[in-house]
């Protein structure tokens, strides 16, 4: 399964999903969030949706010096906190900014692909589908 924004349009920047990323990780507010809303350039253009989007060749895992972003069968990583030294060079590889950081614990933070936060969306920008297969 993948979360995928179905209709980035709807998103009104109540940032519902943030607050509810947060919670399911026991957090209050956005700092354990692992997906982000932003502006687009002011209200009349809108808002950026900015998740994981469960790479099949995940560049944030090539850079990992110490194998801590483990690749998941279907895309996307999976973090091994124990492994992990937070040298940050997961954030520089994502090329569309979707590795979060927690300043707290110094590490990274990625979308598990769980869909807890498409549930808090009242206006449907969010869902949990089945990730298509590629046909080779």
């Amino acid at each position: 399964m993948k979360l995928t924004v179905v209709d980035v349009e709807k998103c009104i920047g109540c940032q519902l999903c943030m607050f509810a990323c947060s919670r399911k990780s026991g957090q209050v507010g956005f700092s354990a969030s692992s997906i982000e809303i932003k502006s687009a350039g002011g209200m009349e253009n809108g808002f950026k949706v900015i998740v994981c989007n469960a790479c099949e060749d995940p560049a944030c895992a090539k850079v990992c010096p110490t194998n801590a972003l483990k690749v998941k069968k279907d895309g996307g990583v999976i973090l091994d906190e124990s492994k992990c030294i937070g040298c940050g060079n997961c954030v520089d590889a994502c090329m569309i900014g979707a590795v979060m950081w927690d300043g707290q614990k110094n590490k990274p933070m990625i979308c598990l692909h769980c869909g807890y936060c498409a549930d808090y969306c009242p206006h449907g920008v969010l869902a949990l589908v089945k990730k298509e297969k590629k046909n080779v």
